[in-house]
């Protein structure tokens, strides 16, 4: 019984302190850092009916064991087996840990709480970095960008996004006709695993759903010695022209040659949808 109710409490716990986090997140304008904000509705939603739930959970006493009820307890085969099973645990109790095992599992219970509890609501915030977008590879989720190359052939580019400029140069890597095309773009940068010492990508996350399903999407960037201004991470924001790769290696061909680079904040919104 005893453990059952540590169970329980855990859970309610812990639901608690997810539903707090959401509500908290979602209060402070930091929610789209975990999920796309054109979903944020329905976490906070689901918050809600969830907090009901375990308000409701906490009013509401547990339900008694029906193999315990006071019936069961009268009958003498029961209280027999009860105590044979109560002499089995006084012959072992020589040989049990030092240590109970109640106190173990509460222990346990509370490293979950405090741990969540320092996961969700103490520590800040924090975008995915570039560790993560090395990990994904970047732009080569076709999902991130399939569909709507062709519509942004001969788009005004003065509103493009980074994930824009991916899927046009991802879909249509025509050197000749996109050399000299005016580039403007900001992101993080995310060192080229192919060509580190000359390109850099200036990425964002495209998120679908939530930062589970983000994939990175870049403009790779060609500036051979990028190292000893900027770091991986570092938010940057440039300007030029695309042209046909220098170091003539890796899968671009296309490559930003900036004409201006600078770093920037991190800005509030992080990703692109």
């Amino acid at each position: 019984m005893r453990r059952r109710l540590i169970a329980r409490w855990q859970g309610i716990v812990l639901a608690l302190v997810g539903i707090v986090a959401t509500l908290w997140l979602a209060l402070t304008g930091q929610l789209g850092l975990y999920i796309n904000p054109a979903t944020s509705w329905f976490a906070i939603l689901m918050a809600c009916i969830g907090a009901l739930f375990a308000v409701a959970a906490f009013a509401v006493p547990p339900l008694e064991d029906e193999h315990e009820s006071e019936a069961d307890v009268s009958s003498p085969a029961l209280r027999g087996k009860k105590l044979d099973r109560a002499r089995e645990h006084d012959h072992d109790h020589d040989h049990a840990p030092s240590t109970p095992p109640g106190r173990v599992r509460t222990a346990l219970t509370a490293m979950t709480v405090v741990g969540a509890t320092l996961a969700l609501l103490v520590l800040p915030p924090a975008t995915l970095t570039s560790a993560v977008a090395a990990q994904r590879s970047i732009n080569s989720d076709t999902s991130a960008l399939d569909g709507g190359g062709t519509a942004l052939v001969g788009a005004d580019t003065s509103s493009f996004t980074v994930k824009d400029w991916a899927v046009l140069l991802r879909q249509n890597p025509d050197i000749d006709a996109y050399t000299g095309t005016a580039v403007d773009a900001s992101g993080f940068v995310l060192p080229s695993a192919e060509d580190s010492e000359n390109v850099f990508y200036i990425t964002r996350f495209v998120v679908t759903h939530c930062a589970i399903d983000a994939q990175p999407v870049g403009v790779p960037v060609y500036l051979p010695g990028w190292q000893e201004e900027y770091e991986a991470d570092q938010w940057v924001e440039a300007s030029g022209a695309l042209g046909a790769n220098p170091a003539q290696s890796g899968t671009d061909p296309l490559v930003l040659v900036p004409e201006q680079l600078a770093g920037i904040d991190e800005p509030s919104d992080p990703y692109v949808y």
